[in-house]
Parts: C-alpha cells; structure tokens; sequence
C-alpha cells in the first residue's frame, strides 16, 4: 500500500485503512475456479434480458400490453437492478462479498421459477423486480471479487474472459429465446435461469473458500440509499409519463434528489457512495462517465429492432433472435482480446477506438426502414458489436484499476451502475419517444409508419451520445501506474 497522501497518477488518494483484511494467498486452481464461477453468473442475467426482449411480442399479446407497457418488461428489471447495485456492493463489503453473491444466485434463480406461473402483466412486472433485485446482488460483487482475486497484470485478461461470459449470454439469448418462445413458448425461456443458477450456487458453496470483506466494522448508509432509491425511480417513470406535466415534475424532482444524494454522501464518514472516488480520480470518473453513455445510447438498440424486426419485417421470433445475435456474437470474439490488450496499452486509448465504432453502427442504423435490406441490418450490428467489444472490459479495467482494494466492492457497484443506469436511460429514451409519436396502444399495422419514425429519432439521439461518449473516453489520463499501485 502506497503512502498517505494525494496520488499524482490519477488514482484515490491513499487513506489509513479503517478494516484491513488480511491477504492470504489464491492458487492457481482456486483462481480458476473463482473465474468459472464469475463466468456462470456473468452468462445468466445477461442471457435473461436479452432472451425476454425477442419475446416481447408474444408477452404483449398474451397480456395486452401497449409499447410503453412492453417497455416496462425490461425496465422494471433494471431498475430494481441500479436501484440496489451500490447499497449492496458496499453491503458486500462490510459483511462479505461471497456472501451477498450466493444470496443474489438464490434469489434470481427463485424469481426466474416463479416467472414461469405468472398469469398476470401485474405480476410479471412484480417478478421482473425481484430478479433485478438479485442481479444486483450477483453483478455488485462479481467484478469485485474477480479484480481482488487477480492483479493488476492478469486483470485486464480475466475481465476479459468474464465480459466474454456476459456477451455470450447476450448472444445466445436471441437466439435461444426465439427457439424457446416459437416452440415452447416465452416462459420457457426463464426455466433455463433454473439449472444455471443451481449449479453456480452449488459451485460456490463446493469450492468457493474463504470471504472478502475489506470493511468490516463500518456502518452502512442507509439514509443515503434510500435518497437514491426514490430519486432514481423518479426519473425513470418520469420518462415513462412524458410530454405530460407529471412526467416533466417527476424527472426534475428525481435530479434535485440526485444532487441532494451527493451533497448527503459528501459529509457522511461511511457513505454507500464515495464521492472523493470521483473527486480524486479523473481515470474512474471519466471512465464511469464513458460507460453511462455508451450504454446509453446502445442498450435499447436490441428492444428496438426486436420490434421491428417482428412487426414491420414479419420475421418469427426465431429468425429474429438469430439476427440479432450479429452483435452480442461479435463482442464475445473481439472482448477477451480487448482485454488482454488493456494490459499492455492504455485502457482508455482501446475504449475510445471503440466508442468510435460504436457510433458509427448506431449512425448506420438511423436509416433503418421497412424495405432496408437484411444484410444493412446484419452489417449494422456487426459494426455495434466489434466497437462494444473494444470499449467494454478495457473501460472495466481502467475503472477497477484506478482505485484501492477496500474500494472494489464499491467500484465494482458503480462499474454495474453505470452499465444499469445507462440501460435505463436507453429504454428510458425509447419509452419517451414511443409515448410521444405512437401514444399509449397496442402496436398493429395501421401503426407501424410512427413505430418506424420513433426509430428513426431514437437512433438518432443515440448516436448523438456516443459521439459525445468518444470524448468523454478520451479525457481519461494513463491508467497503467494505478493499477499497479493497488495490485
């Protein structure tokens, strides 16, 4: 541990450690299994979302449920998710991350059985919520645990590994979720979470050993969570009641609840959030900041052309999951290698390269219309895909490499946070734009032309992010001391 003081290379400051834990040496098998193990929770909550988002139609169908409605299916799960990522990374923290985990495995895996006897949207949206609840619990420690687990010279190669888990479960969830709901139904696509979250559960309770909590002793923030929470939800149902006054009033109410939440955690001696982790650092703040819009402006692209690709192009939910598979599939070949890079050069200099292209796919796509030909589509999201392959575990390296080991369950909250957050926003976007031109009914034909023109201006605005998103990447200083510093 470097000395007290103010750190020049980017980093946190230095701080007399309140509750050292120990370090007690990892083998290499226990290293391997600790990595199989981020790898199976890392494919299963991706897997879930983007299996669901191919089935929309059909939950639409089945429960009667408008745009603004079925948008709802995947935003009710992220936002329990954001609401409750930071609360219990620092929980995590304080009491355990192993922990935490296995309670987030138990209680996805019970909400995903019970999403399969759902027989109303009420209780489906109910059910969404309690497996965003255990998502957060699963991705507020997963990174943690790994970027404790290995230093700084491995890093970025088993973030790597685990990030390629997360896009093969954004890949095949397409692809086999359009199986499952054209042959067996949309239900069946959450009796698949079931074995997946058994075995890892059983997996950590085997050969996970030991705890990593580097905080015990401090109090947990509860006030300041709760702060959060309400200024969260207020935002993003907000979006949801746009361009009526209620909607204007509750995202203003929610933004004056965020600022109030960082004045409240800047003068509390335990906060859920460390603030000085932003103040003090330009490489974590800049680098939380470039994931917040690159999720921003990518995450509803699979939701949106779901959509289309069902209603205006006709496709099954099958052949549609297959196409959509082009992007996920090419981030899941190009993240191990953007990993492995990002501990050679400059973690920020490969997430910009990224950033870039990622524009440039979501620039391709603001000309999408019923006659565009597939292989424009297919061509599209390959561009989507090899750009969020570059950014993604770089910019997870660079934001866990910039901060000390007592700060990882925190940072690892944010690093989902931020990805959550921007998730929202994204369907937060959407929904705002399908209320305004479509309103408030069930997509049929008769409406499709405005579905086409909600497109159009929700790519557009996401393109316009990312472009901002490049040089958000690019204000990011060298990261390479940090992370060696905190090893």
């Amino acid at each position: 541990m470097a000395s007290e003081g103010t750190d020049t290379t980017g980093g946190v400051a230095d701080v007399p450690e309140i509750c050292p834990t120990p370090d007690t040496p990892i083998t290499e098998m226990e290293k391997r299994i600790i990595l199989l193990i981020a790898v199976l929770a890392g494919f299963l909550t991706p897997f879930d979302g983007s299996a669901v988002n191919i089935a929309l139609p059909n939950i639409g169908a089945e429960f009667h449920m408008d745009a603004v409605a079925l948008s709802w299916v995947a935003t009710a799960y992220l936002l329990s998710s954001a609401l409750f990522l930071v609360p219990f990374g620092k929980i995590a923290d304080i009491h355990g991350r192993k922990k935490i985990f296995l309670y987030g495995i138990f209680v996805f895996t019970m909400a995903s059985l019970v999403m399969t006897m759902v027989r109303s949207s009420d209780m489906l949206l109910f059910v969404r919520i309690i497996q965003g609840i255990g998502s957060s619990m699963i991705f507020g420690t997963a990174v943690a645990i790994l970027t404790t687990t290995f230093s700084a010279g491995e890093r970025g190669k088993a973030l790597g590994i685990y990030i390629t888990s997360v896009y093969l479960g954004l890949s095949l969830g397409p692809f086999l979720g359009g199986m499952l709901t054209e042959n067996l139904g949309w239900r069946s696509i959450f009796s698949i979470n079931v074995p997946i979250g058994i075995a890892t559960a059983l997996l950590v309770i085997w050969k996970l050993k030991g705890e990593w909590a580097d905080c015990r002793g401090e109090t947990f923030d509860v006030t300041g969570s709760i702060i959060y929470g309400v200024a969260l939800v207020a935002i993003m149902y907000g979006f949801s009641v746009l361009p009526g006054a209620t909607g204007i009033f509750l995202i203003i109410a929610g933004s004056l609840g965020m600022l109030a939440f960082i004045r409240y955690e800047q003068r509390q001696p335990f906060p859920v959030l460390n603030m000085r982790l932003f103040s003090e650092s330009r490489v974590f703040a800049f680098s939380n900041l470039a994931s917040l819009i690159n999720y921003s402006a990518t995450y509803a692209v699979a939701f949106s052309l779901s959509l289309d690709l069902q209603y205006t192009h006709g496709f099954s939910p099958e052949y549609a999951g297959f196409i959509l598979v082009a992007a996920p599939l090419m981030q899941a070949i190009v993240s191990p290698f953007a990993g492995r890079l990002s501990d050679r050069i400059d973690p920020g200099i490969i997430a910009s390269v990224g950033m870039g292209l990622t524009a440039l796919g979501l620039f391709m796509l603001v000309f999408l219309g019923q006659d565009t030909p597939l292989w424009y589509i297919i061509s599209a999201l390959l561009v989507l895909g090899f750009g969020f392959g570059l950014f993604s575990s770089p910019n997870t390296n660079a934001i866990m490499s910039a901060v000390q080991k007592r700060y990882y369950g925190v940072a690892s909250g944010m690093v989902s946070t931020m990805r959550t957050l921007g998730q929202l926003l994204s369907m937060g976007i959407a929904m705002m734009i399908f209320a305004i031109i479509i309103g408030r009914v069930e997509i049929t034909p008769a409406y499709y032309p405005r579905f086409i023109d909600s497109l159009h201006y929700a790519f557009v605005l996401f393109t316009i992010l990312c472009v901002i998103g490049i040089f958000a990447s690019l204000v990011r200083t060298n990261t390479k001391q940090t992370g060696l510093r905190n090893a």
